[in-house]
Order: structure tokens, then sequence, then C-alpha cells
């Protein structure tokens, strides 16, 4: 149960979140209509005809300087601290201690005990546990006990007319709308296993995740329910196709919202082990074919609490919003099991495409406190002027899933007077190192490796290297396995073995570690471009070529030369300002440039303009492709 020390946190909103009237909602969600309109949302929603009006108590808080408080979640014999605050880093390493227990499940363990703190007021219901809105205006709230008894109701569905049994496997294809969210904890709650797609796969995409993962249902919405269809011959395993958010019924489906209707409220949850797989990856694929990652119950439900603490930085008092795509694994990261762990409220906001304006201003309308995107919407952003908005409740921002610039970081500090923190980790891993605010952020590292986890630079083999010298970054996982470290490649051993070397398991990736611990991201290990015996590493020349105003974004790769072997090649996307200009005398400033702000060696030899970069599903740059190019592969 919570213990005492969460309760100890007094009621300080005198907003409130209401039911709204019974004629205007859908049974399994409260809605906001996009009639109302209001110039700053806040945590108060009053009935239709009533004006709305800001808690003066909630801005008081927004204003304070960000501060933690303490909680404890407890698991039999287990306590872990989760709000205590962050201050020491060298401490917090050297103390670090996170016990797992044998049985988890974060439905019953996580959603359920919040649920049960906010019935006897140890957590403020004021603050919603998830928050949606639409650029259309709609808005949907709950609270935990309304996660508890919706994902409850969700369980039943795929226990009952789907007839799905603890490990049986689901694909889910759906935008950001609230049901993806109560999937995700009802999947949990009944042990199904769950893998998350995005809404832009193909047929010969799904087909494969279908087929790979031997999945016996797939939940889609209209817009790929189609696609679906072209492949379900294919997929012997498919027996169940759920369609979500539709009015109409489909022939072979089942309709999500028509069984939600009478669907229970009552659900025993399923007593998985902390061992147990509960959710299936399909990494990004920067460097190859995506491989199908396995997470257990206690590797993503109960790790991502170090993503809480020493990443996020977020108490039951936070709004969290965090872009990512629904079929990433970023997005179970930062929407579902770190804010969740933490008590935060979950803050989506569903447009159609990333828009750097429209961004802005939602973070100037809401009283969003935390906010997590990928460096290349933030490079989008700092090109508008952010010093004209006003950002009253933002306190903490992170980037993650690419390298982040130092120029974006200083662009974004100037723009809004708050450092830009990054974070490092994969599919494979929760959070593994970044930049905290109780350290020095040097610019060019992504930072220390975070309490908990043991991140070196290793060589091939697993040897640890001397400080200075580029290796691989590995995390050790012997003689203790950290507790975020994914089971296995399913099918795959070879590929899980290839992974792990002496003591550490490889990441993929290369970086050097300074006197100080501090990581400095080099590149993929198929990035890294050998030319003339130096070896180069695309970020750096990367980051040079951002600091010019007419670059948008750019990848660098190596290209084939006859006297070299291989040489610098930087594809750029221009900014708006700079289309259209002579381009050859453009391409050689560029080359002047990158000589001025890095080693002269590293400069681009060729440059290739271009509209767009090739992007995973995830939006990381598809360096591959581009290689495979240059290289006629």
């Amino acid at each position: 149960m919570l213990q005492r020390s969460v309760g100890a946190i007094q009621h300080q909103l005198s907003c409130s979140v209401r039911k709204l009237c019974p004629e205007h909602q859908h049974p399994s969600l409260f809605v906001l209509p996009p009639t109302i309109t209001h110039s700053r949302a806040t945590l108060s929603t009053n009935k239709y005809s009533c004006p709305r009006v800001s808690s003066p108590v909630w801005d008081v808080y927004c204003r304070n300087t960000y501060r933690s408080y303490c909680g404890l979640f407890s698991y039999g014999l287990r306590e872990y601290s989760v709000f205590d605050e962050f201050t020491d880093y060298e401490h917090e390493k050297k103390t670090f201690k996170l016990d797992v227990p044998e049985y988890y499940n974060f439905a019953r363990d996580v959603i359920d005990k919040w649920a049960d703190a906010e019935q006897t007021g140890e957590r403020d219901g004021t603050v919603p546990g998830f928050w949606w809105a639409h650029e259309d205006g709609q808005q949907v709230k709950w609270t935990y006990q309304d996660l508890a008894s919706k994902s409850n109701r969700t369980a039943n569905i795929l226990k009952g007319p789907c007839g799905l049994q603890p490990g049986d496997r689901a694909i889910i294809m759906l935008p950001k709308i609230p049901q993806w969210w109560l999937f995700n904890v009802g999947a949990i709650r009944s042990g199904v296993v769950l893998s998350p797609g995005t809404m832009m796969l193909r047929s010969s995409d799904l087909s494969h995740r279908l087929q790979a993962s031997q999945a016996t249902c797939i939940i889609a919405d209209d817009s790929t329910a189609d696609v679906v269809d072209q492949v379900a011959g294919q997929c012997p395993n498919l027996r169940i196709r759920l369609l979500v958010n539709s009015k109409s019924s489909r022939n072979g489906w089942l309709n999500f919202e028509e069984l939600f209707e009478s669907a229970s409220e009552k659900f025993e949850c399923v007593n998985t082990k902390g061992s147990d797989p509960m959710t299936l990856f399909f990494t990004s694929g920067t460097t190859g074919a995506p491989k199908m990652t396995e997470h257990t119950h206690v590797s993503y439900g109960l790790g991502h609490s170090i993503t809480a603490r020493y990443f996020l930085h977020l108490t039951q008092k936070s709004v969290f919003w965090n872009m990512s795509d629904t079929g990433w694994a970023k997005s179970a990261w930062s929407s579902v099991f770190s804010p969740w762990i933490s008590g935060s409220c979950v803050f989506v906001y569903n447009n159609p495409r990333f828009d750097p304006q429209e961004t802005i201003k939602v973070l100037a309308d809401f009283p969003i406190t935390h906010f997590c995107s990928a460096a290349t919407a933030f490079r989008s952003m700092i090109k508008h002027d952010l010093s004209q908005h006003h950002f009253p409740h933002l306190r903490h921002c992170v980037s993650a899933g690419e390298p982040v610039n130092p120029e974006v970081i200083e662009e974004w500090r100037n723009g809004t007077g708050l450092t830009l923190y990054e974070g490092y980790g994969q599919t494979e891993t929760t959070f593994l190192c970044g930049s905290y605010p109780c350290i020095e952020v040097k610019p060019g590292s992504m930072g220390k490796a975070s309490p908990g986890i043991d991140v070196q630079v290793v060589d091939d083999s697993g040897a640890i290297l001397p400080r200075g010298k580029e290796g691989n970054i590995g995390v050790q996982y012997k003689p203790h396995r950290p507790i975020g470290l994914f089971s296995k490649y399913v099918g795959d051993p070879e590929k899980t073995a290839a992974v792990f070397r002496g003591d550490f398991y490889l990441t993929g990736d290369r970086a050097y570690m300074d006197d100080e611990d501090y990581i400095y991201f080099v590149g993929r290990a198929d990035d890294v471009i050998l030319s003339s015996g130096y070896r180069i590493g695309p970020f750096e020349v990367e980051s040079a070529l951002l600091e010019h105003p007419a670059v948008l974004e750019s990848a660098v790769v190596s290209s084939p030369d006859d006297l070299r072997g291989e040489v610098v090649k930087a594809f750029v996307v221009l900014t708006s300002k700079y289309r259209g200009k002579d381009m050859e005398k453009l391409g050689r400033e560029l080359q002047d440039h990158v000589k001025q702000s890095t080693a002269p060696y590293k400069y681009p030899r060729k440059i290739e303009f271009v509209e767009e970069l090739p992007k995973t599903v995830s939006g990381k740059i598809r360096r591959i492709e581009l290689r495979n190019k240059e290289w006629g592969r």
C-alpha cells in the first residue's frame, strides 16, 4: 500500500475534476466538447453552463520553485522511495537499491494502489491521472480510480469475448486516443502480452509482425482495419480482430465500444511473476531489420522507476507531456510506466502531425510542468522565437531517442529559461544515462550513468577501455543484472547472444568517457566513418552543420572514395529561407563552416541537398539507408 508519507501531501489545489452531464457522455469516456473554449487550460473542469475559473492555488504552485515529495510504494516486503528529492548524484549512486519482487503486476501494484490512495485522500484526486486533449477542443480527464475501473472492463473484454489467456500475444495499432492507454493497462492486468505498432505500418510490415509474434489478436481502428484485413489470411494464428473507436460494425471484427458498455468493472488481476513476458517491442531498425524485443513485468513495469526518478523528476503534482508515437517504446517509457509509477498526470495532445508552432502554443496554454520530445522536434521549435511566448508552468524539459546538439540546448535555454536535459536508453533498456540538474551539464556530453546502472565504454570483447578512448557503450549485467534490461530477442538466440560480451550488454552505440565519468556519444557502431585513417563520428559533423542558419537537419554517412577509401558525406535539409539559393556556393560555405567549427579533417567532402531524410517510424534518422545508397548496396 502507499505509505502515510504520501498522505502527508495535503490537498493543495482548490480545483476539481467532475464527471460531465450524462447526456454528453459516452459510457467509456468523459469528454469535454469542442464548444468549450478558454485562453488557458486549468485543472478545473466545471459543468458546461459554468464559466471556467483558474485555481489560484494551482497558479501559486506552478509559480513556485520545482520541488519533490517523498512517497513509498510497498510490494510485499519491498519498499522503494519514489519521490525523495534527487540532489546528490554521488550519494544516490552509492546508496541505490531496488529489490525485485517475485510477483508483480503494474496494473495491480501501481494503478490500483494510486486509485486506493485517491479514495483515502493520500493522493489528491483533483489532479487527473490521465488528461487527453484534441486539437478540435475535446478533452478527456480520468482519475486513477477511473483508470482502474475502465482497465478492469478492458481486461474483461480481452479475457471474455476475445478469449485471450495469460501469455497470449496481441498487436495494438491505434493513434493517440484514450483507449490505447486502457488496453495497455488492461492487457497487463489480464496477462496478455501486448506489442505496440505505429499507425504508419504498411501491409508487409504488419504481416511480418503478426507472423513473427504469432499474435492471436489485433487491436485497430477504422483507418487501419483495411490493412489488417489484407494480411489476415497470411497469419494463421490471428483469430481475433478488435475494432476500436468505431460507430459501425465490420465483418469479422468485434466492436470494442459495444462490448465496453456491458463489461464488468470487477476483474481479478492475474498474479503475474515479475519474470513473465509483458510486452514485445519491434526495434526501430536504424541499422537493419527490426528485432522483437521482450520485456517482463518488472523490467519495464518496475524498471522505469529509475526513469521516473532520475530522468524525468516526476511527482504527484506533475502534468507530463511526452510526444512519442504510440508505436514506439518511448511511449511506454514516458506515457505509461514512468509517470504512473510516480502518481503523475499523463498529458496527451492528439494532433495528426507535428507542428512546432502548435506545440509551443500547447506548452503555453496548458499547465504542463514536464515535457519530453525528440531532438528533431526541439530543433524545429527553436527556429521560432520562443521568447515571445510565456510558459508559466513548465519546469523540466528532456529529450531522448537521438543525440541533442549543444546549440539546441543553448537556444532552448535562451528562449525558455530552462535547461534541456538529455537522456539515453534503448528499446532494450530503461533509462541508462543522462544529464541531471544536480551535476554540471557539459556541452557535447549526454551526461553520466544513471544510479543503479553501471555504464562503461568497452571493446568488442567486453573489456573496459581507458578514459578518452572510443569504444562500445556497455551495460554491466554480471554479476547483477539491471532490472530494466530486456530478456531476449524473441526467436533469435544468435542475435541475443551477439549483444552480450564478457560481463556487458553492448548497446550498439559508440562513445568515449572522460575522467569525470561523462559519456560522449560518437554514433551507431555501423555509422562511424573511417577516412584516411581517421575515425569520424557523424554526430560531431551534424552538430557543426546545425550551427549554420541554413541547416534544418542533416545526416552524415560514409561515401566511397578512390583515394581515401571513404569520405564524409552530408545529406542536408535546408531551412525555408535558404531554399532556392545557389547550391554550389552554399555547399562550399557549409564545408568552410564545419572546418571552422570542428577538426578540419571531419568536414563533409560531399554534400547533397534533399527535401527530407529517411526515418524510422519513431522518427530516428535511418543512416543505414543513406549509407547503402552511397555504397550501392
